[in-house]
């Protein structure tokens, strides 16, 4: 007796247990991908791993709480060498700048979004994530758009500037440091994204 009424009280004081859509979980889906973008003293490069299509999932919580911080979880671990850089020489000093050796992986793990998405009205929503690489995790705020099509299919675009020096890496250089990259990088991700459920 003494249980339902514990269960009961929960109820009543928190509503996120009444919710029957508390949470949505997607499931990642083909055609999704990250890019890097950067400089060098002479021209820009990109470098991109164009078809990430592990089953990973992502998993938004909904908070009825005006204001609340929403948790997120999900994680990415995307292989250093699936980078295509579109040249050759670029791609190996890219991969040998990330240590892809020593850490091959890419990992970037969903902590936080600040509002669950609205798919009639989409606005930036902004997050926390925590990226792995080099060997050092750091924390990000990262701007996130979400839409949807008319196949029930989500699509999650994030980017956020991040630096070779947040990860203790020197940015590549070449011909005797004639040829070197900027120290910043723009990383953008895309997400197509399939509700479980």
């Amino acid at each position: 007796m003494r249980v339902h009424l514990v269960v009961i009280a929960l109820l009543l004081v928190n509503p996120v247990f009444n919710l029957p859509d508390a949470k949505v979980t997607w499931v990642i889906m083909q055609g999704s991908s990250l890019t890097v973008n950067g400089s060098t003293n002479i021209n820009t490069f990109q470098c991109d791993i164009a078809n990430y299509d592990l089953p990973d999932t992502v998993t938004c919580f909904k908070l009825q709480q005006r204001g609340a911080v929403l948790p997120m979880t999900g994680k990415l671990n995307l292989s250093i060498d699936a980078f295509d850089c579109h040249n050759k020489m670029m791609t190996s000093d890219l991969r040998k700048t990330l240590k892809a050796k020593d850490f091959p992986i890419l990992s970037v793990r969903f902590i936080t979004i600040n509002s669950f998405p609205d798919f009639k009205n989409p606005i930036k929503i902004t997050g926390i994530v925590d990226i792995g690489l080099a060997g050092v995790s750091k924390k990000f705020e990262i701007n996130y758009y979400f839409t949807a099509d008319d196949k029930q299919q989500v699509h999650l675009k994030g980017d956020q500037k991040i630096y070779f020096s947040d990860f203790n890496l020197n940015p590549p250089s070449k011909l005797g440091g004639m040829i070197k990259a900027k120290d910043e990088l723009l990383v953008v991700f895309k997400l197509n994204l399939k509700p479980i459920g």
